[in-house]
């Protein structure tokens, strides 16, 4: 026998050794199968993260557009009730009779307050619909509580402020007076009030 034919493996030992290769190589293929899986799933995640992390930005941007002129738009809020209160301080009889410079001067500010409610409304700013609406906290502010006869209660009878929105946010709200319940009518047309039990 030669030297080469010395070192080659005996049949059966041929066997054992494709077997333990194989198992080898389908170790190695469930691994990388693993590491490939893991892979596509870090992948993923950040693909999500990436989609989740682009609508929000997107949100923020239309948010940004949105209400980037709440300041502003709060202190011209004041310009508006000013040139409201101007208006309202002429009767419309006074008015009827005033000189055509003071009607010009009236007219010459509904016109400023047209084009400032206009500008407004451009920028998303408008006004809150409050009057004989049903009391809502969080777009009214009352601050009276008045008798009102036909109103029912809980309801705005007047407006003393403007309240206005902005996009889906409130602004500011709309100041009020609120109508009251008035007293339970009973059998001697309602002099008397509730009656408390004092009797302990």
């Amino acid at each position: 026998m030669s030297a080469d034919t010395d070192n080659q493996p005996l049949p059966e030992e041929a066997g054992q050794g494709n077997a333990a290769g194989e198992d080898e190589i389908r170790r190695e293929i469930n691994v990388l199968r693993a590491e490939a899986d893991a892979q596509k799933d870090r992948a993923l995640r950040a693909l999500a993260e990436v989609e989740n992390v682009r609508k929000r930005l997107e949100r923020e941007r239309d948010d940004s557009r949105t209400y980037s002129v709440t300041r502003f738009a709060r202190d011209l809020l004041t310009v508006a009730d000013n040139l409201t209160r101007a208006l309202a301080a002429m009767s419309a009889d006074a008015r009827a009779q005033a000189d055509d410079s003071i009607k010009a001067v009236l007219d010459g500010i509904e016109a400023t307050e047209r084009e400032l409610q206009a500008v407004l409304g451009r920028h998303g700013v408008k006004p809150i619909e409050a009057q004989s609406q049903r009391f809502d906290p969080h777009l009214h502010q009352a601050i009276a509580e008045v008798p009102a006869q036909g109103a029912e209660p809980g309801t705005v009878v007047s407006v003393v402020q403007s309240g206005y929105v902005i996009g889906d946010r409130l602004l500011r709200p709309a100041m009020v007076t609120v109508a009251k319940a008035g007293p339970r009518p009973n059998g001697d047309g309602g002099a008397h009030g509730a009656s408390v039990d004092s009797k302990v």
